[in-house]
Protein backbone atom coordinates (compact mmCIF):
# COMPACT_ATOMS: atom_id res chain seq x y z
CA UNK A 1 0.00 0.00 0.00
CA UNK A 2 1.49 3.49 -0.97
CA UNK A 3 1.91 5.30 2.55
CA UNK A 4 2.41 9.13 3.20
CA UNK A 5 1.47 12.60 1.90
CA UNK A 6 1.83 11.97 -1.89
CA UNK A 7 -1.68 9.56 -2.33
CA UNK A 8 -3.21 12.49 0.34
CA UNK A 9 -2.45 15.13 -2.24
CA UNK A 10 -3.69 12.98 -5.23
CA UNK A 11 -6.55 11.89 -3.43
CA UNK A 12 -7.43 16.20 -2.72
CA UNK A 13 -6.48 16.87 -6.63
CA UNK A 14 -8.51 14.06 -7.84
CA UNK A 15 -11.39 15.39 -5.65
CA UNK A 16 -11.00 19.59 -6.55
CA UNK A 17 -11.21 18.04 -9.96
CA UNK A 18 -14.36 15.71 -9.91
CA UNK A 19 -16.00 19.06 -8.28
CA UNK A 20 -14.93 20.96 -10.69
CA UNK A 21 -16.60 19.07 -13.33
CA UNK A 22 -19.99 19.42 -11.72
CA UNK A 23 -19.97 22.98 -13.04
CA UNK A 24 -19.80 21.20 -16.84
CA UNK A 25 -23.20 21.59 -16.98
CA UNK A 26 -23.63 25.43 -17.22
CA UNK A 27 -22.75 24.39 -21.03
CA UNK A 28 -26.43 23.08 -21.86
CA UNK A 29 -27.75 26.96 -21.42
CA UNK A 30 -26.10 27.35 -24.79
CA UNK A 31 -26.91 24.48 -26.53
CA UNK A 32 -30.32 23.60 -28.68
CA UNK A 33 -32.20 20.54 -27.74
CA UNK A 34 -31.65 18.33 -30.57
CA UNK A 35 -27.39 19.85 -30.06
CA UNK A 36 -27.87 18.27 -26.69
CA UNK A 37 -29.33 15.31 -27.70
CA UNK A 38 -26.68 14.43 -30.37
CA UNK A 39 -24.16 15.14 -27.63
CA UNK A 40 -25.13 13.15 -24.21
CA UNK A 41 -25.93 10.10 -25.60
CA UNK A 42 -22.16 9.14 -27.22
CA UNK A 43 -21.32 10.79 -24.21
CA UNK A 44 -22.89 8.47 -22.10
CA UNK A 45 -21.88 5.46 -24.84
CA UNK A 46 -18.35 6.62 -24.19
CA UNK A 47 -18.68 6.89 -20.00
CA UNK A 48 -20.60 3.20 -19.96
CA UNK A 49 -17.41 1.47 -21.79
CA UNK A 50 -15.04 3.60 -19.80
CA UNK A 51 -16.55 2.42 -16.70
CA UNK A 52 -16.42 -1.03 -17.70
CA UNK A 53 -13.07 -0.99 -18.88
CA UNK A 54 -12.27 0.28 -15.60
CA UNK A 55 -13.62 -2.51 -13.53
CA UNK A 56 -12.67 -5.31 -15.38
CA UNK A 57 -9.15 -4.37 -16.70
CA UNK A 58 -7.88 -2.16 -13.86
CA UNK A 59 -10.21 -2.72 -10.63
CA UNK A 60 -10.64 -6.57 -10.16
CA UNK A 61 -7.40 -7.75 -11.14
CA UNK A 62 -5.47 -5.40 -8.76
CA UNK A 63 -8.10 -7.05 -5.96
CA UNK A 64 -7.02 -10.50 -7.16
CA UNK A 65 -3.10 -9.39 -7.08
CA UNK A 66 -3.70 -7.86 -3.97
CA UNK A 67 -5.53 -10.56 -1.87
CA UNK A 68 -5.44 -13.70 -3.56
CA UNK A 69 -7.87 -15.23 -5.93
CA UNK A 70 -10.26 -15.53 -3.46
CA UNK A 71 -14.28 -16.10 -4.04
CA UNK A 72 -14.18 -13.46 -1.91
CA UNK A 73 -13.34 -10.65 -4.53
CA UNK A 74 -16.26 -11.08 -6.74
CA UNK A 75 -18.97 -11.69 -3.73
CA UNK A 76 -17.43 -8.04 -2.92
CA UNK A 77 -17.87 -7.29 -7.05
CA UNK A 78 -21.75 -8.78 -6.57
CA UNK A 79 -22.20 -7.01 -3.42
CA UNK A 80 -21.07 -3.76 -4.53
CA UNK A 81 -23.63 -4.26 -7.19
CA UNK A 82 -26.36 -5.17 -5.17
CA UNK A 83 -26.05 -2.25 -3.33
CA UNK A 84 -26.02 0.49 -5.84
CA UNK A 85 -29.20 -1.25 -7.39
CA UNK A 86 -30.80 -0.88 -4.12
CA UNK A 87 -29.80 2.87 -3.35
CA UNK A 88 -31.05 3.87 -6.53
CA UNK A 89 -34.66 1.55 -5.48
CA UNK A 90 -34.95 3.46 -2.22
CA UNK A 91 -34.28 6.93 -3.34
CA UNK A 92 -36.79 5.95 -6.85
CA UNK A 93 -33.80 7.88 -8.47
CA UNK A 94 -32.48 7.57 -11.92
CA UNK A 95 -29.71 9.31 -14.01
CA UNK A 96 -31.06 11.58 -16.58
CA UNK A 97 -28.74 11.28 -19.61
CA UNK A 98 -31.61 12.48 -22.81
CA UNK A 99 -31.77 16.32 -22.04
CA UNK A 100 -34.73 18.37 -20.07
CA UNK A 101 -37.72 17.85 -22.61
CA UNK A 102 -37.33 13.89 -22.55
CA UNK A 103 -36.35 13.36 -19.17
CA UNK A 104 -38.95 15.51 -16.73
CA UNK A 105 -38.30 15.16 -13.01
CA UNK A 106 -39.69 16.61 -10.86
CA UNK A 107 -37.98 15.40 -7.20
CA UNK A 108 -35.12 17.82 -8.05
CA UNK A 109 -33.79 17.14 -4.61
CA UNK A 110 -33.85 13.34 -4.85
CA UNK A 111 -31.57 13.61 -7.82
CA UNK A 112 -28.72 15.81 -5.67
CA UNK A 113 -28.98 13.35 -2.74
CA UNK A 114 -28.70 10.37 -4.62
CA UNK A 115 -26.00 12.16 -6.55
CA UNK A 116 -24.16 13.11 -3.06
CA UNK A 117 -24.35 9.29 -1.41
CA UNK A 118 -22.73 8.13 -4.93
CA UNK A 119 -20.27 10.65 -5.06
CA UNK A 120 -19.18 9.97 -1.80
CA UNK A 121 -18.67 6.32 -2.03
CA UNK A 122 -17.11 7.08 -5.47
CA UNK A 123 -14.60 9.26 -3.56
CA UNK A 124 -14.08 6.45 -0.77
CA UNK A 125 -13.45 4.32 -3.88
CA UNK A 126 -11.02 6.18 -5.87
CA UNK A 127 -9.18 7.27 -2.84
CA UNK A 128 -8.61 3.57 -1.87
CA UNK A 129 -7.15 2.86 -5.49
CA UNK A 130 -5.05 5.77 -5.01
CA UNK A 131 -3.91 4.24 -1.62
CA UNK A 132 -3.16 1.12 -3.18
CA UNK A 133 -1.03 2.29 -6.49
CA UNK A 134 -0.71 5.87 -7.98
CA UNK A 135 -1.09 4.82 -11.69
CA UNK A 136 -4.32 2.71 -10.74
CA UNK A 137 -6.22 5.86 -8.85
CA UNK A 138 -5.72 7.32 -11.86
CA UNK A 139 -6.92 4.68 -14.18
CA UNK A 140 -10.24 4.47 -11.45
CA UNK A 141 -10.27 8.68 -11.31
CA UNK A 142 -10.42 8.54 -15.57
CA UNK A 143 -13.27 6.04 -15.77
CA UNK A 144 -14.93 7.92 -13.16
CA UNK A 145 -14.73 11.04 -14.74
CA UNK A 146 -15.99 10.09 -17.76
CA UNK A 147 -19.45 9.15 -16.28
CA UNK A 148 -19.20 12.42 -14.45
CA UNK A 149 -19.41 14.63 -17.64
CA UNK A 150 -22.82 13.19 -19.28
CA UNK A 151 -24.51 12.84 -14.94
CA UNK A 152 -23.51 16.51 -14.66
CA UNK A 153 -24.97 18.10 -17.62
CA UNK A 154 -28.26 16.05 -17.93
CA UNK A 155 -28.42 16.40 -14.16
CA UNK A 156 -28.19 20.60 -14.68
CA UNK A 157 -30.17 20.73 -17.53
CA UNK A 158 -32.97 18.63 -15.29
CA UNK A 159 -32.48 21.02 -12.19
CA UNK A 160 -32.62 24.52 -14.41
CA UNK A 161 -36.38 22.49 -15.74
CA UNK A 162 -37.18 22.35 -13.01
CA UNK A 163 -37.36 25.72 -11.50
CA UNK A 164 -34.30 26.23 -9.92
CA UNK A 165 -32.33 29.32 -11.16
CA UNK A 166 -29.00 29.01 -12.86
CA UNK A 167 -26.61 30.34 -10.02
CA UNK A 168 -28.88 27.44 -7.42
CA UNK A 169 -28.04 24.69 -9.40
CA UNK A 170 -24.99 25.14 -10.00
CA UNK A 171 -24.14 26.00 -6.66
CA UNK A 172 -26.29 22.69 -5.14
CA UNK A 173 -24.75 20.61 -7.99
CA UNK A 174 -21.18 21.38 -6.68
CA UNK A 175 -22.21 21.07 -2.94
CA UNK A 176 -23.20 17.39 -3.96
CA UNK A 177 -20.15 16.90 -5.94
CA UNK A 178 -18.07 17.97 -2.69
CA UNK A 179 -19.19 14.73 -0.95
CA UNK A 180 -16.49 13.20 -3.37
CA UNK A 181 -13.67 14.69 -1.65
CA UNK A 182 -14.88 13.94 1.97
CA UNK A 183 -15.60 10.62 1.19
CA UNK A 184 -11.51 10.47 0.03
CA UNK A 185 -10.42 12.08 3.22
CA UNK A 186 -12.58 9.24 5.29
CA UNK A 187 -10.54 6.40 2.93
CA UNK A 188 -7.39 8.38 3.85
CA UNK A 189 -7.92 8.31 7.44
CA UNK A 190 -8.90 4.46 8.31
CA UNK A 191 -6.16 3.35 5.34
CA UNK A 192 -4.24 1.55 7.72
CA UNK A 193 -6.98 -1.19 8.01
CA UNK A 194 -6.34 -3.98 5.29
CA UNK A 195 -10.35 -3.46 4.46
CA UNK A 196 -9.43 -0.81 1.92
CA UNK A 197 -8.04 -3.88 -0.29
CA UNK A 198 -11.95 -5.30 -0.49
CA UNK A 199 -13.26 -1.61 -1.10
CA UNK A 200 -12.03 -1.75 -4.40
CA UNK A 201 -14.08 -5.32 -5.89
CA UNK A 202 -17.09 -3.19 -4.11
CA UNK A 203 -16.59 -0.22 -5.91
CA UNK A 204 -15.78 -2.54 -9.67
CA UNK A 205 -19.32 -3.37 -8.79
CA UNK A 206 -20.70 0.00 -8.63
CA UNK A 207 -19.05 1.07 -11.75
CA UNK A 208 -20.31 -2.51 -13.70
CA UNK A 209 -23.92 -1.49 -11.99
CA UNK A 210 -23.82 1.86 -13.69
CA UNK A 211 -22.26 1.09 -16.83
CA UNK A 212 -24.29 -2.10 -17.84
CA UNK A 213 -27.76 -1.03 -16.02
CA UNK A 214 -27.95 2.33 -15.86
CA UNK A 215 -25.84 3.65 -19.15
CA UNK A 216 -26.33 1.41 -21.51
CA UNK A 217 -29.91 0.72 -22.05
CA UNK A 218 -29.97 4.76 -22.92
CA UNK A 219 -27.65 4.39 -25.78
CA UNK A 220 -28.53 0.88 -27.48
CA UNK A 221 -32.22 0.86 -28.63
CA UNK A 222 -32.00 4.63 -31.16
CA UNK A 223 -34.28 5.01 -33.80
CA UNK A 224 -31.44 5.40 -36.09
CA UNK A 225 -28.96 2.43 -37.19
CA UNK A 226 -26.20 5.03 -38.23
CA UNK A 227 -26.26 6.47 -34.34
CA UNK A 228 -26.70 3.13 -32.95
CA UNK A 229 -23.36 2.23 -34.75
CA UNK A 230 -21.66 5.38 -33.65
CA UNK A 231 -22.88 4.94 -29.38
CA UNK A 232 -21.05 1.35 -29.88
CA UNK A 233 -18.11 2.79 -31.34
CA UNK A 234 -18.26 5.13 -28.34
CA UNK A 235 -18.34 2.44 -26.36
CA UNK A 236 -16.02 0.59 -27.78
CA UNK A 237 -13.69 3.60 -27.64
CA UNK A 238 -13.89 4.05 -23.69
CA UNK A 239 -12.85 0.13 -23.42
CA UNK A 240 -10.01 0.08 -25.54
CA UNK A 241 -8.94 3.92 -23.73
CA UNK A 242 -8.89 1.89 -20.68
CA UNK A 243 -7.37 -0.84 -21.87
CA UNK A 244 -4.87 1.07 -23.42
CA UNK A 245 -4.10 2.40 -19.92
CA UNK A 246 -3.69 -0.95 -18.31
CA UNK A 247 -1.41 -1.86 -20.81
CA UNK A 248 0.95 1.00 -20.63
CA UNK A 249 0.82 1.00 -16.38
CA UNK A 250 1.76 -2.72 -16.68
CA UNK A 251 4.92 -1.95 -18.83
Amino acid sequence: MTNGIIPLLWIIGSSLLMCILALVGVITLSLSEKTLHRLLLPLVALSAGSLLGGAFFHMIPESIEKTGADISVYIYVVGGFTFFLLLEQLLHWHHCHRGETLCKKPQTYLILIGDGIHNFIGGIAVAGTFLIDIRLGISTWLAAAAHEIPQEIGDFSVLVHGGWSRKKALLLNLLSASTFLLGGLLAYMFSFSDWIYYLIPFAAGNFIYIGASDLIPEVNKHESFSRNVLHFCCFCTGILILLGLRIVFSN
